[in-house]
Protein backbone atom coordinates (compact mmCIF):
# COMPACT_ATOMS: atom_id res chain seq x y z
CA UNK A 1 0.00 0.00 0.00
CA UNK A 2 1.46 3.56 -0.50
CA UNK A 3 0.42 7.06 0.72
CA UNK A 4 0.29 8.23 -3.15
CA UNK A 5 -2.83 6.28 -3.70
CA UNK A 6 -5.82 7.39 -4.56
CA UNK A 7 -7.46 9.50 -1.83
CA UNK A 8 -11.14 7.94 -2.39
CA UNK A 9 -9.72 4.38 -2.80
CA UNK A 10 -8.69 4.37 0.76
CA UNK A 11 -12.17 5.17 1.50
CA UNK A 12 -13.44 2.31 -0.44
CA UNK A 13 -11.24 -0.01 0.63
CA UNK A 14 -12.07 0.62 4.48
CA UNK A 15 -15.55 0.53 3.40
CA UNK A 16 -15.03 -2.77 1.52
CA UNK A 17 -13.01 -4.33 4.16
CA UNK A 18 -16.17 -2.90 7.07
CA UNK A 19 -18.90 -4.65 4.99
CA UNK A 20 -16.59 -7.56 4.86
CA UNK A 21 -16.09 -8.21 8.39
CA UNK A 22 -19.38 -6.75 9.39
CA UNK A 23 -17.42 -3.79 11.76
CA UNK A 24 -17.55 -0.24 11.86
CA UNK A 25 -16.26 1.70 9.13
CA UNK A 26 -13.99 4.28 11.63
CA UNK A 27 -12.49 1.00 12.71
CA UNK A 28 -11.22 -0.04 9.51
CA UNK A 29 -10.13 3.70 8.84
CA UNK A 30 -8.04 3.62 12.46
CA UNK A 31 -6.38 1.02 11.62
CA UNK A 32 -5.11 2.37 8.53
CA UNK A 33 -4.07 5.42 10.43
CA UNK A 34 -1.93 3.33 13.61
CA UNK A 35 -0.66 1.19 10.04
CA UNK A 36 0.66 4.74 8.61
CA UNK A 37 2.16 6.24 11.63
CA UNK A 38 4.15 2.73 12.35
CA UNK A 39 5.32 2.71 8.41
CA UNK A 40 6.21 6.70 8.72
CA UNK A 41 8.29 5.49 12.42
CA UNK A 42 10.22 3.14 10.28
CA UNK A 43 11.32 6.07 8.04
CA UNK A 44 11.80 8.66 10.35
CA UNK A 45 12.79 7.21 13.08
CA UNK A 46 11.04 4.88 16.27
CA UNK A 47 11.44 7.33 18.44
CA UNK A 48 9.64 10.02 16.28
CA UNK A 49 5.86 10.35 17.67
CA UNK A 50 4.05 10.87 14.64
CA UNK A 51 0.33 11.01 14.03
CA UNK A 52 -1.44 10.29 10.77
CA UNK A 53 -4.97 11.26 10.30
CA UNK A 54 -7.06 10.60 7.69
CA UNK A 55 -10.09 12.81 6.60
CA UNK A 56 -13.05 10.18 6.56
CA UNK A 57 -14.96 12.66 3.81
CA UNK A 58 -11.74 13.30 0.92
CA UNK A 59 -9.81 10.34 2.25
CA UNK A 60 -6.38 13.43 2.14
CA UNK A 61 -3.63 12.35 4.51
CA UNK A 62 -1.85 14.03 7.16
CA UNK A 63 0.88 13.60 8.59
CA UNK A 64 2.30 15.17 11.85
CA UNK A 65 5.33 14.88 14.13
CA UNK A 66 4.28 15.82 17.56
CA UNK A 67 7.75 17.63 20.08
CA UNK A 68 7.27 18.40 23.52
CA UNK A 69 8.06 21.90 24.95
CA UNK A 70 10.71 21.60 28.05
CA UNK A 71 13.39 24.11 29.08
CA UNK A 72 16.39 21.95 28.24
CA UNK A 73 16.42 19.61 24.89
CA UNK A 74 17.76 16.67 25.55
CA UNK A 75 16.55 15.03 22.35
CA UNK A 76 15.94 17.71 19.28
CA UNK A 77 13.48 14.88 17.51
CA UNK A 78 10.93 14.25 20.70
CA UNK A 79 11.67 17.63 22.23
CA UNK A 80 11.70 21.58 21.33
CA UNK A 81 12.68 24.87 23.51
CA UNK A 82 9.77 27.18 24.78
CA UNK A 83 11.33 29.69 22.68
CA UNK A 84 11.31 27.89 19.44
CA UNK A 85 7.70 26.74 20.50
CA UNK A 86 6.83 30.71 21.00
CA UNK A 87 7.99 31.72 17.95
CA UNK A 88 5.53 28.84 16.17
CA UNK A 89 2.70 28.75 18.72
CA UNK A 90 2.47 32.07 20.95
CA UNK A 91 0.36 30.63 23.23
CA UNK A 92 2.69 27.36 23.82
CA UNK A 93 3.63 26.61 27.60
CA UNK A 94 6.35 24.21 29.21
CA UNK A 95 4.80 20.38 28.95
CA UNK A 96 2.65 21.23 25.75
CA UNK A 97 3.20 19.27 22.27
CA UNK A 98 3.93 21.42 19.35
CA UNK A 99 2.91 19.64 15.98
CA UNK A 100 4.92 19.77 12.86
CA UNK A 101 3.61 18.90 9.13
CA UNK A 102 5.52 16.01 7.52
CA UNK A 103 5.84 15.89 3.92
CA UNK A 104 3.82 13.24 2.04
CA UNK A 105 5.91 10.29 1.80
CA UNK A 106 5.83 6.86 -0.55
CA UNK A 107 6.44 3.74 1.54
CA UNK A 108 8.85 1.06 0.63
CA UNK A 109 7.88 -2.91 0.23
CA UNK A 110 9.09 -3.83 3.57
CA UNK A 111 7.06 -0.50 5.03
CA UNK A 112 4.06 -1.74 3.14
CA UNK A 113 4.12 -4.77 4.84
CA UNK A 114 4.58 -4.31 8.10
CA UNK A 115 1.31 -1.50 7.97
CA UNK A 116 -0.56 -3.86 6.15
CA UNK A 117 -0.33 -6.45 8.84
CA UNK A 118 -1.06 -3.66 11.57
CA UNK A 119 -4.79 -3.49 9.41
CA UNK A 120 -5.10 -7.06 9.63
CA UNK A 121 -4.29 -7.34 13.21
CA UNK A 122 -6.50 -4.47 14.03
CA UNK A 123 -9.32 -5.93 12.00
CA UNK A 124 -9.05 -9.05 13.40
CA UNK A 125 -9.43 -8.00 16.83
CA UNK A 126 -12.29 -5.52 15.97
CA UNK A 127 -14.39 -8.56 13.75
CA UNK A 128 -13.41 -11.17 17.55
CA UNK A 129 -15.16 -8.01 19.83
CA UNK A 130 -17.91 -7.65 16.82
CA UNK A 131 -18.86 -11.55 17.35
CA UNK A 132 -18.12 -11.28 20.94
CA UNK A 133 -20.97 -8.50 21.38
CA UNK A 134 -23.15 -10.30 19.39
CA UNK A 135 -23.30 -14.03 20.11
CA UNK A 136 -22.60 -13.50 23.98
CA UNK A 137 -26.25 -12.95 24.90
CA UNK A 138 -26.85 -16.16 22.94
CA UNK A 139 -25.54 -18.58 25.04
CA UNK A 140 -28.11 -21.85 25.38
CA UNK A 141 -29.21 -21.48 21.83
CA UNK A 142 -29.17 -23.94 19.10
CA UNK A 143 -27.29 -22.75 16.30
CA UNK A 144 -26.94 -23.94 12.43
CA UNK A 145 -23.79 -23.33 10.81
CA UNK A 146 -21.34 -25.07 7.75
CA UNK A 147 -18.36 -26.81 8.54
CA UNK A 148 -15.51 -24.93 7.91
CA UNK A 149 -12.60 -27.06 8.32
CA UNK A 150 -11.60 -30.10 11.15
CA UNK A 151 -8.50 -29.96 12.90
CA UNK A 152 -7.13 -32.57 15.24
CA UNK A 153 -10.91 -33.08 15.83
CA UNK A 154 -12.45 -30.12 16.49
CA UNK A 155 -14.83 -28.88 14.08
CA UNK A 156 -14.29 -25.08 12.70
CA UNK A 157 -18.29 -24.03 12.04
CA UNK A 158 -19.15 -21.24 10.07
CA UNK A 159 -21.94 -19.03 11.75
CA UNK A 160 -22.42 -16.55 9.03
CA UNK A 161 -21.26 -13.48 11.50
CA UNK A 162 -19.06 -15.69 13.17
CA UNK A 163 -17.03 -18.68 13.59
CA UNK A 164 -17.14 -21.59 16.20
CA UNK A 165 -15.67 -24.71 17.60
CA UNK A 166 -16.80 -27.98 18.85
CA UNK A 167 -13.78 -29.18 20.08
CA UNK A 168 -13.43 -32.76 20.06
CA UNK A 169 -14.51 -33.88 23.07
CA UNK A 170 -18.21 -32.24 22.83
CA UNK A 171 -18.58 -34.07 19.80
CA UNK A 172 -20.67 -37.04 19.72
CA UNK A 173 -18.38 -40.52 19.71
CA UNK A 174 -17.93 -41.84 16.55
CA UNK A 175 -19.36 -39.03 14.45
CA UNK A 176 -17.39 -37.52 11.61
CA UNK A 177 -18.48 -34.37 9.35
CA UNK A 178 -16.24 -33.12 6.43
CA UNK A 179 -15.85 -29.86 4.57
CA UNK A 180 -19.17 -28.53 3.59
CA UNK A 181 -21.41 -30.48 6.42
CA UNK A 182 -24.32 -28.76 8.09
CA UNK A 183 -24.04 -28.90 11.77
CA UNK A 184 -26.36 -27.99 14.30
CA UNK A 185 -24.87 -26.95 17.79
CA UNK A 186 -25.32 -25.75 21.39
CA UNK A 187 -23.95 -22.30 22.16
CA UNK A 188 -22.70 -23.52 25.92
CA UNK A 189 -19.97 -20.77 26.08
CA UNK A 190 -18.58 -17.11 24.40
CA UNK A 191 -15.81 -15.58 25.54
CA UNK A 192 -13.08 -13.03 25.02
CA UNK A 193 -9.94 -14.69 23.69
CA UNK A 194 -6.67 -13.44 22.62
CA UNK A 195 -6.34 -15.31 19.05
CA UNK A 196 -8.59 -18.43 18.29
CA UNK A 197 -12.32 -19.14 17.76
CA UNK A 198 -14.01 -17.48 21.21
CA UNK A 199 -17.67 -18.83 20.23
CA UNK A 200 -17.73 -22.60 21.88
CA UNK A 201 -20.50 -25.26 20.67
CA UNK A 202 -21.69 -28.41 21.84
CA UNK A 203 -22.97 -31.79 20.75
CA UNK A 204 -22.63 -33.77 23.76
CA UNK A 205 -24.12 -30.82 26.35
CA UNK A 206 -27.08 -31.74 28.45
CA UNK A 207 -29.01 -29.01 27.44
CA UNK A 208 -28.31 -29.40 23.41
CA UNK A 209 -31.12 -32.38 24.15
CA UNK A 210 -33.53 -30.43 26.14
CA UNK A 211 -33.07 -27.41 23.23
CA UNK A 212 -34.22 -30.13 20.69
CA UNK A 213 -37.22 -31.84 22.44
CA UNK A 214 -37.94 -27.59 23.10
CA UNK A 215 -38.02 -27.34 19.22
CA UNK A 216 -39.84 -30.56 18.45
CA UNK A 217 -42.38 -30.54 21.02
CA UNK A 218 -44.52 -27.48 21.28
CA UNK A 219 -45.87 -28.19 25.08
CA UNK A 220 -41.95 -28.01 26.35
CA UNK A 221 -41.41 -24.48 24.55
CA UNK A 222 -45.51 -22.63 26.03
CA UNK A 223 -43.92 -24.10 29.30
CA UNK A 224 -46.94 -26.43 29.86
CA UNK A 225 -43.84 -29.34 30.18
CA UNK A 226 -40.82 -28.95 31.98
CA UNK A 227 -37.63 -30.96 31.72
CA UNK A 228 -36.54 -31.25 34.86
CA UNK A 229 -33.51 -33.27 34.95
CA UNK A 230 -31.22 -34.79 31.71
CA UNK A 231 -28.73 -37.54 31.73
CA UNK A 232 -26.88 -38.43 29.02
CA UNK A 233 -24.21 -40.99 27.91
CA UNK A 234 -23.86 -39.10 24.37
CA UNK A 235 -24.29 -41.46 21.14
CA UNK A 236 -25.74 -44.59 23.35
CA UNK A 237 -28.05 -43.46 25.77
CA UNK A 238 -29.97 -40.89 27.64
CA UNK A 239 -32.66 -40.52 30.51
CA UNK A 240 -34.54 -37.25 30.87
CA UNK A 241 -37.47 -36.57 33.70
CA UNK A 242 -40.17 -34.92 32.66
CA UNK A 243 -43.68 -33.28 34.62
CA UNK A 244 -46.53 -31.46 33.61
CA UNK A 245 -47.98 -28.18 34.41
CA UNK A 246 -51.42 -29.38 33.17
CA UNK A 247 -53.14 -32.72 34.54
CA UNK A 248 -54.94 -32.95 31.47
CA UNK A 249 -51.88 -33.47 29.25
CA UNK A 250 -49.77 -36.83 29.87
CA UNK A 251 -45.53 -35.53 29.73
CA UNK A 252 -44.03 -38.61 28.45
CA UNK A 253 -46.83 -39.15 25.76
CA UNK A 254 -46.03 -35.74 24.70
CA UNK A 255 -42.35 -36.10 24.03
CA UNK A 256 -42.60 -39.12 22.82
CA UNK A 257 -45.53 -37.93 20.47
CA UNK A 258 -47.66 -39.86 17.43
CA UNK A 259 -46.24 -42.71 16.94
CA UNK A 260 -42.38 -41.81 18.30
CA UNK A 261 -42.70 -39.25 15.62
CA UNK A 262 -41.00 -36.25 18.13
CA UNK A 263 -38.42 -38.43 19.96
CA UNK A 264 -37.21 -40.11 16.78
CA UNK A 265 -36.70 -36.43 15.12
CA UNK A 266 -34.50 -36.03 18.42
CA UNK A 267 -32.91 -39.73 18.08
CA UNK A 268 -31.80 -38.79 14.46
CA UNK A 269 -30.17 -35.43 15.16
CA UNK A 270 -28.45 -37.48 17.93
CA UNK A 271 -27.21 -40.27 15.82
CA UNK A 272 -29.14 -42.77 17.63
CA UNK A 273 -28.81 -41.91 20.98
CA UNK A 274 -31.29 -44.41 22.92
CA UNK A 275 -34.16 -41.82 25.03
CA UNK A 276 -35.49 -42.74 28.05
CA UNK A 277 -38.15 -40.45 29.09
CA UNK A 278 -39.22 -40.71 32.60
CA UNK A 279 -41.90 -38.92 34.76
CA UNK A 280 -40.47 -36.48 37.58
CA UNK A 281 -42.06 -37.38 40.89
CA UNK A 282 -41.58 -35.07 44.25
CA UNK A 283 -41.27 -37.79 46.15
CA UNK A 284 -37.06 -39.06 45.86
CA UNK A 285 -38.46 -43.16 46.12
CA UNK A 286 -40.61 -43.16 43.45
CA UNK A 287 -38.70 -41.07 41.27
CA UNK A 288 -35.67 -43.32 41.28
CA UNK A 289 -37.84 -46.39 40.99
CA UNK A 290 -38.99 -44.48 37.75
CA UNK A 291 -35.46 -43.87 36.63
CA UNK A 292 -34.14 -46.96 37.31
CA UNK A 293 -36.48 -48.55 34.34
CA UNK A 294 -37.18 -50.78 32.71
CA UNK A 295 -35.75 -52.89 35.71
CA UNK A 296 -38.40 -54.01 38.41
CA UNK A 297 -37.45 -52.32 42.26
CA UNK A 298 -39.09 -54.29 45.29
CA UNK A 299 -37.65 -51.80 47.80
CA UNK A 300 -35.86 -48.82 48.43
CA UNK A 301 -33.68 -47.74 51.57
CA UNK A 302 -33.36 -43.97 51.29
CA UNK A 303 -30.36 -42.03 53.54
CA UNK A 304 -31.10 -38.13 53.41
CA UNK A 305 -28.38 -36.98 54.89
CA UNK A 306 -25.82 -38.64 52.95
CA UNK A 307 -28.50 -38.46 49.65
CA UNK A 308 -27.88 -42.57 49.19
CA UNK A 309 -30.45 -44.72 48.29
CA UNK A 310 -30.49 -48.75 48.29
CA UNK A 311 -32.63 -50.05 45.85
CA UNK A 312 -33.28 -54.19 46.20
CA UNK A 313 -34.73 -55.67 42.76
CA UNK A 314 -34.96 -59.57 42.25
CA UNK A 315 -32.32 -61.42 41.68
CA UNK A 316 -33.15 -61.67 37.88
CA UNK A 317 -33.75 -58.03 37.72
CA UNK A 318 -30.50 -57.30 38.58
CA UNK A 319 -28.06 -57.25 35.36
CA UNK A 320 -31.08 -55.13 33.83
CA UNK A 321 -31.15 -52.78 36.58
CA UNK A 322 -26.81 -52.04 36.41
CA UNK A 323 -27.06 -51.43 33.09
CA UNK A 324 -24.42 -52.85 30.34
CA UNK A 325 -21.29 -51.30 31.99
CA UNK A 326 -23.19 -49.96 34.86
CA UNK A 327 -25.02 -47.40 32.24
CA UNK A 328 -28.28 -47.32 33.19
CA UNK A 329 -27.30 -47.28 37.43
CA UNK A 330 -25.28 -44.37 36.29
CA UNK A 331 -27.91 -42.68 34.81
CA UNK A 332 -30.45 -42.53 36.90
CA UNK A 333 -28.01 -41.73 39.63
CA UNK A 334 -27.29 -38.52 37.63
CA UNK A 335 -30.81 -38.22 37.27
CA UNK A 336 -31.76 -38.29 40.45
CA UNK A 337 -28.92 -36.54 41.95
CA UNK A 338 -28.59 -39.53 44.41
CA UNK A 339 -26.27 -42.21 44.92
CA UNK A 340 -27.68 -45.85 44.06
CA UNK A 341 -26.66 -49.05 45.77
CA UNK A 342 -28.43 -52.01 43.85
CA UNK A 343 -28.92 -55.70 45.71
CA UNK A 344 -30.80 -58.17 44.80
CA UNK A 345 -33.18 -59.63 47.32
CA UNK A 346 -30.94 -62.51 48.42
CA UNK A 347 -27.72 -60.20 49.13
CA UNK A 348 -30.29 -57.72 51.13
CA UNK A 349 -31.15 -61.17 52.88
CA UNK A 350 -28.01 -62.40 53.34
CA UNK A 351 -27.20 -59.12 55.25
CA UNK A 352 -30.26 -58.82 57.57
CA UNK A 353 -29.02 -61.87 58.61
CA UNK A 354 -25.54 -61.02 59.17
CA UNK A 355 -26.40 -57.73 60.97
CA UNK A 356 -29.36 -59.71 63.08
CA UNK A 357 -26.77 -62.06 63.85
CA UNK A 358 -23.94 -59.42 65.10
CA UNK A 359 -26.46 -57.55 66.97
CA UNK A 360 -27.20 -60.93 69.12
CA UNK A 361 -23.29 -61.66 69.46
CA UNK A 362 -23.04 -58.31 70.54
CA UNK A 363 -25.83 -58.23 73.38
CA UNK A 364 -24.38 -61.94 74.29
CA UNK A 365 -20.75 -60.93 75.02
CA UNK A 366 -21.17 -57.59 76.32
CA UNK A 367 -24.73 -58.09 78.85
CA UNK A 368 -23.34 -62.08 79.51
CA UNK A 369 -26.85 -63.56 78.18
CA UNK A 370 -27.44 -67.10 76.98
CA UNK A 371 -27.61 -67.05 72.95
CA UNK A 372 -31.35 -67.28 73.04
CA UNK A 373 -31.88 -64.27 74.79
CA UNK A 374 -29.26 -62.36 72.95
CA UNK A 375 -31.48 -63.32 69.54
CA UNK A 376 -34.80 -62.52 70.97
CA UNK A 377 -33.68 -59.16 72.34
CA UNK A 378 -32.07 -58.52 68.67
CA UNK A 379 -35.78 -59.77 66.93
CA UNK A 380 -37.35 -57.11 69.05
CA UNK A 381 -35.42 -54.25 67.29
CA UNK A 382 -32.64 -53.17 69.43
CA UNK A 383 -29.77 -52.41 67.85
CA UNK A 384 -27.39 -50.98 71.20
CA UNK A 385 -26.93 -51.49 74.37
CA UNK A 386 -27.78 -47.85 74.61
CA UNK A 387 -31.61 -49.11 73.44
CA UNK A 388 -31.99 -51.90 76.37
CA UNK A 389 -29.67 -49.90 78.96
CA UNK A 390 -32.29 -47.20 78.96
CA UNK A 391 -35.35 -47.90 77.03
CA UNK A 392 -39.00 -47.93 79.10
CA UNK A 393 -38.65 -50.73 82.07
CA UNK A 394 -42.67 -51.77 81.39
CA UNK A 395 -41.65 -52.12 77.68
CA UNK A 396 -38.63 -54.67 78.14
CA UNK A 397 -40.75 -56.37 80.77
CA UNK A 398 -43.45 -56.75 78.50
CA UNK A 399 -41.38 -59.01 75.96
CA UNK A 400 -42.66 -62.50 75.47
CA UNK A 401 -40.85 -64.92 77.82
CA UNK A 402 -39.10 -61.64 79.82
CA UNK A 403 -40.81 -60.84 83.66
CA UNK A 404 -39.94 -57.45 85.77
CA UNK A 405 -37.19 -59.23 87.39
CA UNK A 406 -35.69 -60.32 84.33
CA UNK A 407 -35.73 -56.85 82.78
CA UNK A 408 -34.38 -55.13 85.77
CA UNK A 409 -31.43 -57.33 85.66
CA UNK A 410 -30.95 -56.46 81.62
CA UNK A 411 -31.09 -52.67 82.15
CA UNK A 412 -28.87 -53.08 85.03
CA UNK A 413 -26.59 -55.05 82.94
CA UNK A 414 -26.77 -52.77 80.56
CA UNK A 415 -25.60 -49.69 82.34
CA UNK A 416 -23.01 -51.05 83.66
CA UNK A 417 -21.04 -52.05 80.68
CA UNK A 418 -21.71 -48.53 79.56
CA UNK A 419 -19.97 -47.26 82.56
CA UNK A 420 -17.23 -49.34 81.95
CA UNK A 421 -16.90 -48.48 78.66
CA UNK A 422 -17.30 -44.77 79.36
CA UNK A 423 -15.03 -44.72 82.18
CA UNK A 424 -11.85 -46.69 79.66
CA UNK A 425 -12.96 -43.71 77.39
CA UNK A 426 -12.31 -40.71 79.73
CA UNK A 427 -9.30 -42.83 80.72
CA UNK A 428 -8.22 -42.61 76.91
CA UNK A 429 -9.33 -38.96 76.85
CA UNK A 430 -6.85 -37.89 79.51
CA UNK A 431 -3.93 -39.66 77.81
CA UNK A 432 -4.85 -37.77 74.89
CA UNK A 433 -4.78 -34.25 76.64
CA UNK A 434 -8.55 -33.52 75.57
CA UNK A 435 -9.79 -30.70 78.17
CA UNK A 436 -12.52 -31.11 80.97
CA UNK A 437 -14.27 -28.10 79.22
CA UNK A 438 -14.82 -29.22 75.78
CA UNK A 439 -16.55 -32.28 77.53
CA UNK A 440 -19.24 -29.43 78.19
CA UNK A 441 -20.24 -28.52 75.08
CA UNK A 442 -23.38 -29.68 74.66
CA UNK A 443 -24.40 -32.92 72.60
CA UNK A 444 -20.54 -34.06 73.57
CA UNK A 445 -19.59 -37.15 74.38
CA UNK A 446 -16.51 -39.01 75.68
CA UNK A 447 -16.31 -41.24 72.62
CA UNK A 448 -16.30 -37.95 70.16
CA UNK A 449 -13.53 -36.43 72.64
CA UNK A 450 -11.72 -39.59 71.98
CA UNK A 451 -12.02 -39.16 68.42
CA UNK A 452 -11.57 -35.30 68.27
CA UNK A 453 -8.15 -35.77 70.62
CA UNK A 454 -6.79 -38.44 67.84
CA UNK A 455 -7.15 -35.54 65.45
CA UNK A 456 -5.45 -33.09 67.71
CA UNK A 457 -8.75 -31.27 68.23
CA UNK A 458 -8.70 -30.83 72.23
CA UNK A 459 -9.86 -27.33 73.72
CA UNK A 460 -12.49 -25.41 73.25
CA UNK A 461 -10.77 -23.26 70.88
CA UNK A 462 -9.92 -25.87 68.65
CA UNK A 463 -13.28 -27.27 67.82
CA UNK A 464 -14.18 -23.24 67.76
CA UNK A 465 -11.63 -23.32 64.79
CA UNK A 466 -13.63 -26.14 63.19
CA UNK A 467 -16.29 -26.14 60.27
CA UNK A 468 -19.20 -28.27 59.80
CA UNK A 469 -16.91 -30.37 57.08
CA UNK A 470 -14.62 -30.89 59.41
CA UNK A 471 -16.49 -33.23 61.52
CA UNK A 472 -19.42 -34.78 59.59
CA UNK A 473 -17.55 -34.98 56.28
CA UNK A 474 -18.04 -33.96 52.77
CA UNK A 475 -19.52 -35.78 49.15
CA UNK A 476 -17.92 -34.31 46.19
CA UNK A 477 -19.27 -34.87 43.25
CA UNK A 478 -17.40 -35.42 39.86
CA UNK A 479 -18.26 -36.58 36.65
CA UNK A 480 -21.99 -37.68 38.10
CA UNK A 481 -19.68 -40.01 40.93
CA UNK A 482 -19.88 -39.03 44.21
CA UNK A 483 -17.08 -39.33 46.84
CA UNK A 484 -17.54 -39.26 50.24
CA UNK A 485 -14.48 -37.68 52.36
CA UNK A 486 -15.20 -38.86 55.87
CA UNK A 487 -14.97 -35.97 58.95
CA UNK A 488 -13.80 -36.51 62.54
CA UNK A 489 -17.34 -37.47 63.92
CA UNK A 490 -18.40 -39.48 61.28
CA UNK A 491 -20.39 -42.19 62.68
CA UNK A 492 -21.44 -40.71 65.54
CA UNK A 493 -25.14 -39.99 63.94
CA UNK A 494 -24.37 -36.59 63.96
CA UNK A 495 -26.66 -33.98 61.29
CA UNK A 496 -24.85 -31.22 59.84
CA UNK A 497 -27.04 -28.70 61.61
CA UNK A 498 -25.96 -30.44 65.07
CA UNK A 499 -22.37 -30.06 63.80
CA UNK A 500 -23.12 -26.11 62.89
CA UNK A 501 -24.67 -25.78 66.59
CA UNK A 502 -22.21 -27.29 68.40
CA UNK A 503 -19.30 -25.28 66.82
CA UNK A 504 -21.64 -21.82 67.56
CA UNK A 505 -21.78 -22.60 71.16
CA UNK A 506 -17.98 -23.48 71.16
CA UNK A 507 -17.20 -20.04 69.89
CA UNK A 508 -19.84 -18.35 72.58
CA UNK A 509 -17.75 -20.60 75.02
CA UNK A 510 -14.32 -19.25 73.92
CA UNK A 511 -15.43 -15.68 73.98
CA UNK A 512 -15.44 -15.46 70.30
CA UNK A 513 -18.92 -14.13 69.89
CA UNK A 514 -21.69 -13.44 71.61
CA UNK A 515 -24.75 -15.94 72.51
CA UNK A 516 -27.34 -13.03 70.82
CA UNK A 517 -25.39 -13.23 67.54
CA UNK A 518 -26.16 -16.88 66.93
CA UNK A 519 -29.27 -16.70 64.72
CA UNK A 520 -32.53 -19.57 65.39
CA UNK A 521 -32.18 -21.60 62.55
CA UNK A 522 -35.63 -22.45 61.97
CA UNK A 523 -38.84 -20.66 62.52
CA UNK A 524 -42.29 -21.57 63.80
CA UNK A 525 -43.82 -22.35 60.65
CA UNK A 526 -40.51 -24.58 59.34
CA UNK A 527 -40.92 -26.36 62.70
CA UNK A 528 -44.50 -27.10 61.02
CA UNK A 529 -43.59 -28.19 57.38
CA UNK A 530 -41.18 -30.72 59.03
CA UNK A 531 -44.16 -31.94 60.96
CA UNK A 532 -46.02 -32.75 57.76
CA UNK A 533 -42.69 -34.40 56.32
CA UNK A 534 -42.34 -36.63 59.37
CA UNK A 535 -45.91 -37.87 59.22
CA UNK A 536 -46.00 -38.36 55.52
CA UNK A 537 -42.74 -40.65 55.98
CA UNK A 538 -44.41 -42.15 59.18
CA UNK A 539 -47.36 -43.05 56.76
CA UNK A 540 -44.90 -44.47 53.95
CA UNK A 541 -43.29 -47.10 56.47
CA UNK A 542 -46.94 -48.18 57.96
CA UNK A 543 -47.51 -48.67 54.47
CA UNK A 544 -43.94 -50.51 53.98
CA UNK A 545 -45.25 -52.95 56.90
CA UNK A 546 -48.28 -53.54 54.93
CA UNK A 547 -46.42 -54.39 51.63
CA UNK A 548 -44.15 -57.22 53.40
CA UNK A 549 -46.44 -58.73 55.45
CA UNK A 550 -47.98 -60.97 52.73
CA UNK A 551 -44.63 -63.58 53.66
CA UNK A 552 -42.40 -62.56 56.31
CA UNK A 553 -39.48 -65.21 56.93
CA UNK A 554 -38.12 -65.40 60.82
CA UNK A 555 -35.39 -63.32 59.88
CA UNK A 556 -37.87 -60.85 58.38
CA UNK A 557 -40.03 -60.69 61.52
CA UNK A 558 -37.03 -59.92 63.44
CA UNK A 559 -36.04 -56.96 61.30
CA UNK A 560 -39.78 -55.75 60.53
CA UNK A 561 -40.19 -53.37 63.25
CA UNK A 562 -36.27 -52.01 62.96
CA UNK A 563 -36.08 -48.17 62.21
CA UNK A 564 -33.48 -45.67 63.05
CA UNK A 565 -33.29 -42.12 62.52
CA UNK A 566 -31.04 -42.06 59.66
CA UNK A 567 -32.66 -43.89 57.14
CA UNK A 568 -36.80 -44.90 56.21
CA UNK A 569 -37.80 -47.47 54.71
CA UNK A 570 -40.37 -47.30 51.76
CA UNK A 571 -41.52 -50.69 50.00
CA UNK A 572 -42.58 -50.81 46.71
CA UNK A 573 -44.76 -54.05 44.69
CA UNK A 574 -43.04 -55.53 42.30
CA UNK A 575 -45.05 -55.38 39.04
Amino acid sequence: MAISANRLELLQIAEAVAREKAIDKMIVVAAMEDAIQKAARSRYGQETDIRAEINPKTGEVKLQRLRRVVEEVADPITEITLEEAQAREPEASLEDFIAETLPPMDFGRVAAQSAKQVIVQKVREAERDRQYEEFKDRIGEIVNGQVKRVEYGNVIVDLGRGEGIVRRDEVIPRESFRYGDRIRAYIHDVRREQRGPQIFLSRTHNDFMVRLFAQEVPEIYDGIIEIRSVARDPGSRAKIAVISNDSAIDPVGACVGMRGSRVQAVVNELQGEKIDIIPWSHDPATFIVNALQPAEVAKVVLDEDTRRIEVVVPDEQLSLAIGRRGQNVRLASQLTGWDIDILTEQEESERRQKEFHERSTLFVDALDLDEVVGQLLASEGFTSIDEIAYVDFAELASIEGFDEETAQELQSRGRDYLDRIEAEQDERRRELGVSDELGEVPGMTTAMLVALGGDEVKTVDDFAGSVPDDLVGWTERKDGEATHHAGTLDGFGLSRADAENMIMTARVMAGWIDEQDIEPETEEGDEIVEGDEVEDVVGAADAAELTEAAAPSEVDEAEADETTDETETVDTPTA
